[in-house]
C-alpha cells in the first residue's frame, strides 16, 4: 500500500561570492545545488530533491528485500 505524505521543507538561497546563486534544503544534507539565477536555482533544487528522495526511496526498499532475504536464510539454517 502506497501512502502520500506530505512535508513541509525549508529552501535556502544565498547569492554566490563568485556571482549566481546558491541553494539547500535544511532538512536534507544532500539537497544542495547552484543556479546562474534564482529561478534556475529553484528548478535545480527541485531536481536534486527529487533525484535524493528517490534514491533514498530505492535504497529502502533494497534493504528490506535484503533484510527479508537474511530473516528467510537464518530460518532455514535453524
Amino acid at each position: 500500500m502506497k501512502m502520500k505524505t506530505k512535508m513541509k521543507l525549508t529552501a535556502v538561497f544565498d547569492e554566490a561570492e563568485e556571482g549566481g546563486c546558491i541553494a539547500f534544503i535544511e532538512e536534507l544534507p544532500g539537497v544542495n545545488t547552484q543556479g546562474e539565477t534564482l529561478d534556475e536555482s529553484k528548478a535545480n533544487l527541485l531536481e536534486a530533491l527529487d533525484m535524493v528522495l528517490k534514491t533514498q526511496h530505492e535504497l529502502s526498499e533494497r534493504n528490506s528485500v535484503e533484510e527479508n532475504l537474511s530473516r528467510r536464510s537464518w530460518s532455514l539454517l535453524r
